[in-house]
């Protein structure tokens, strides 16, 4: 997966917050940075302290100014220690499969979003063979789908995630 390629098909732009749902080591959360700028603003959450060592390090060597690193359990309401209602988009990519509570952390991601933010979503494909994505808790593109209209967002579009993802985004009315 090429993080600049699928961002460059959400609405992030200049002088965003954008929060960066289990950012591991940063992969999506250092182009994100880029791409909102120096007014803008990525949280980056992760429950790993390991992961979010890693990103602070990447934001140091970078220069990078406009990252908030907080750990966090987003399979709990509030879990994010983000405000209600804070930012402009969320993204969630490749979390939902590690986790049997793919509900609260939708829940938690709408949370947090403003009236007309954007939920980006990109999963595994179940299909998709691979050592490093255990199947077991994958979920279809139709499952995620009803999963977030369920809590109330509205289906946008899909967007290209790759050979092995898929993408889903979402706004909240």
């Amino acid at each position: 997966m090429h993080p600049e390629k699928v961002l460059s098909q959400m609405g992030i732009g200049q002088g965003m917050k954008v929060a960066d749902f289990g950012c591991g080591h940063g992969y999506f959360t250092i182009p994100v940075a880029k791409m909102v700028g120096k007014d803008g603003k990525v949280f980056a959450v992760d429950v790993l302290n390991d992961a979010l060592d890693a990103v602070r390090s990447h934001v140091q060597i970078n220069g990078i100014m406009n990252v908030d690193i907080r750990r966090g359990d987003l399979e709990k309401i509030c879990g994010s220690h983000l405000p209600e209602g804070e930012v402009d988009a969320v993204l969630l990519h490749n979390i939902l499969f590690e986790s049997q509570k793919k509900g609260e952390i939708i829940k938690e991601a709408k949370r947090v979003l403003k009236s007309g933010g954007f939920l980006y979503l990109v999963e595994w494909l179940p299909s998709v063979v691979l050592f490093s994505a255990p199947q077991g808790w994958r979920i279809s593109q139709e499952d995620a789908k009803k999963l977030a209209e369920t809590e109330g967002l509205i289906f946008q579009k899909n967007f290209d995630a790759g050979e092995y993802h898929y993408g889903l985004a979402f706004v909240k009315p």
